[in-house]
């Protein structure tokens, strides 16, 4: 069992790692105070050429894992970009991963490449403000009309939408009362958001102000029966292919924000006197601090443990919700105690890890609860009952 990473992997980090010194502290709580994406920022990821990491090489990708492009998400978290860092390029990583397994070669070299070298901006309209977790209950309507389909509806939580040219929509193909399963009613299409028949309104919120959240309101948007991605009635399935990965990504970036907190922190500690000496030479200070350093060295353990085992083809789903639970909750004790460390300075902007505490809550909430992970592990691996 070997636990190091490989060269290529180790040139990933360093490489990440290197754009993001360009992208300091005082950059992230500037888009954090005055919102707007941070294009420029993700331009320089594009041009090195890592939004494709995971996608395949005959569209400009570079055909590796989610290992690989947990290692990317991790290191832009860890430099202190964050959530705020992470989701401006989160969906150009994988998110067009039903595509290049489902879509056919004509969607692929048309979609893929542009996505790929930053060109275009995709979001992502699968949640709803009546289904929330329960997909299947979703009601957004794409009716077929000869060579396209009319649909209606609305989504919340749809990321980056204010920006994006193309949206990945879920929409119900089959009324839920025609089908044995209501996940086989639902399909899924990758097409332009066209706002003379979207519109999109910004949610204010806590934290990743940078990265825009939105509700979107969708009246008679035509979509070509060309832009569904595969089968119709089977797109829940195709998205369901990506929740591994999506939970395994957002453990490497809740572990690197944790790491970038835990990093200040103890930076803090030992330059803080107090009473004649530095806090950090209390137990009460370290104590905390080397508890959340190992929370999330064993929450990567399992994050890297359950990429390894989807890029090896292997059944990953309780590794993955795992890896998401735990890298949650170390991040969000992490981020926590940080703050905890810096006192009164803590709550103050100027020292970045109140902005850190604000963004960890969102590993804590999405893409899926705590609660439901708990529940699905309870019946999966414990073999209990199903609760839900």
């Amino acid at each position: 069992m070997d636990f190091t990473f490989n060269e290529t992997q180790e040139q990933i980090r360093e490489s990440v790692a290197r754009i993001c010194a360009d992208f300091g502290d005082d950059y992230w709580l500037e888009r954090d105070r005055e919102g707007g994406f941070p294009d420029d920022f993700a331009k320089a990821i594009a041009q090195a050429g890592w939004l494709g990491v995971a996608l395949p090489e005959a569209y400009g990708g570079a055909g590796l894992g989610v290992t690989e492009a947990a290692i990317l998400v991790q290191t832009i978290a860890q430099s202190g970009a964050g959530f705020s860092g992470a989701s401006a390029v989160h969906i150009n990583i994988f998110g067009l991963n039903p595509v290049a397994v489902h879509g056919t070669e004509a969607q692929k070299k048309a979609w893929l490449p542009p996505m790929i070298a930053g060109k275009e901006r995709a979001c992502f309209g699968v949640t709803e403000p009546n289904a929330g977790l329960d997909t299947s209950r979703i009601q957004t309507r794409a009716q077929r009309q000869g060579d396209r389909y009319i649909v209606n509806g609305q989504k919340i939580w749809t990321s980056t939408a204010q920006s994006a040219q193309k949206i990945l929509l879920l929409a119900r193909t089959a009324p839920v009362e025609t089908t044995p399963n209501p996940l086989n009613g639902l399909s899924l299409f990758y097409t332009d958001l066209d706002r003379k028949r979207v519109t999109v309104k910004e949610i204010e919120k806590m934290g990743r102000k940078a990265v825009d959240s939105n509700m979107v309101f969708i009246d008679n948007l035509e979509v070509p029966v060309e832009h569904r991605i595969g089968e119709e009635g089977k797109g829940f399935r195709y998205i369901l292919e990506g929740f591994n990965p999506e939970r395994i990504l957002i453990a490497a970036e809740a572990i690197g924000l944790g790491r970038a907190a835990l990093r200040r922190a103890a930076t803090y500690a030992k330059e803080r006197v107090v009473f004649g000496r530095p806090i950090g030479q209390n137990q009460a200070i370290q104590h905390p601090l080397a508890a959340c350093w190992a929370e999330l060295e064993a929450a990567n353990l399992m994050a890297f443990k359950a990429a390894a085992l989807y890029d090896a083809g292997q059944p990953c789903g309780a590794e993955a919700n795992a890896a998401k639970y735990l890298a949650a909750e170390a991040g969000y004790k992490a981020c926590e105690t940080a703050v905890m460390v810096h006192g009164g300075m803590g709550y103050a902007k100027e020292y970045h890890v109140e902005r850190y505490f604000r963004e960890i809550l969102i590993a804590r909430l999405a893409p899926v609860s705590r609660e439901l992970i708990l529940s699905f592990l309870a019946e999966k691996v414990l073999d209990l009952p199903k609760s839900y």
